[in-house]
Formats: structure tokens, sequence, C-alpha cells
């Protein structure tokens, strides 16, 4: 399985980590080029791969973190390429600034989607304002966005959108992961072998 994390210039470190940490085998990250890239907290990651090598038939999934850039046309083509999974039935997920990309593309106009706040996404034009849910995270079959403060609702729609763990073991993850609930911990860690 190979699992892909767009990474780029401004990149918010903080909204991919636990999904990421959590998908068996890592993540294969996926820059612009594979010339390094800056992140918002001034770490430099050299991407695996460019963006210009990426399939979907060779992904079971592609991480849209939130970046500044996304408000403008750089990061489009990062949008572009989430079209082409979804087209494929290979999931996206995207947090934060991401679901601004997105929805600049027209993909959340007829899908389930949330963001930081509905004003957010209207601002980029979109048509799909009637779609938009407030709630942590959403899926909508191979989509799953997620509104910037909710990285640990994010990484648990992936899992349960990819099977990562079983409903069980997902609910102890997510309320030791959100809630530190220390009875959650034993189930988890008891998975984990």
């Amino acid at each position: 399985m190979s699992f892909h994390l767009a990474v780029y210039d401004t990149l918010a470190d903080y909204e991919y980590g636990h999904a990421a940490a959590h998908l068996p085998g890592g993540v294969t990250t996926v820059g612009p080029s594979t010339e390094p890239v800056t992140t918002k907290a001034g770490l430099r990651i050299q991407p695996d791969l460019a963006l210009s090598e990426l399939r979907p038939e060779d992904s079971e999934l592609l991480i849209l973190p939130g970046a500044d850039l996304w408000f403008g046309d750089t990061l489009a083509p990062f949008a572009r390429t989430a079209r082409q999974f979804l087209a494929a039935e290979v999931p996206v997920a995207a947090i934060c600034g991401a679901t601004f990309g997105l929805a600049t593309e027209g993909l959340l106009d007829d899908r389930g989607h949330t963001s930081a706040a509905p004003e957010y996404l209207a601002s980029s034009g979109y048509g799909g304002g009637a779609h938009y849910k407030d709630a942590d995270a959403v899926t909508d079959k191979d989509l799953i966005t997620a509104g910037p403060t909710e990285p640990v609702a994010f990484a648990r729609e992936i899992f349960a959108r990819l099977g990562t763990f079983t409903p069980e073991v997902l609910d102890a993850w997510f309320r030791l992961f959100k809630d530190s609930d220390e009875d959650a911990y034993a189930v988890f860690a008891a998975a984990q072998g």
C-alpha cells in the first residue's frame, strides 16, 4: 500500500501528523518537484517524488494539508490531481486550506464537506454551500475534509475510510488522542501487539 502526503512551502505541520503516524508503512511525500520545501514551522522536507510522477493507480490515499499557498494558483496542480484521484475512486483527504483549494477546483460543489467555516469556503466562489456540514470532519464517499483545528478527527475519518483499525480500536484510538481517555489506551495498545 502506498499513501501519499502532499508537501509544499508553508505546509501546516500539525495537520497531518496523527494520520501519517498510524498509516501502515508510513507515507510517501509528494512535492511540486523533488526540490526541498519549507513548512510553516521552518522544517525542510525533501519530497520523495514530484507531483507529475503521482498516479492514482499507484496510491491508496492522497492527503492534502493546509498551507498559505492554497490562496492563489500555486497549489492548483494538487487540486487538479485530487480531481483525478476522485475520478479513479481513490480517497482524497483535505484539511484546512486544502479544502479552499478543492472548493476553488469545484470538487466540493456536490459532495458533503466541512472546513474552517462556511464563510471561508464561500469566499472561494464555489457552488457547494448547500453541502457544507458543521462538523469536525466529514467523509463523503472518497472525499474526507476537516477544519484546521481537527487533525485528530481528520485522522479518524481517514482510518475509518481505509479500514486501518477495527471499529473498536478506532474508537479507542480517537478517545485516546482526542480526549486523553486512559481507559482507551489499553484497547489501543493491545491491538498494536
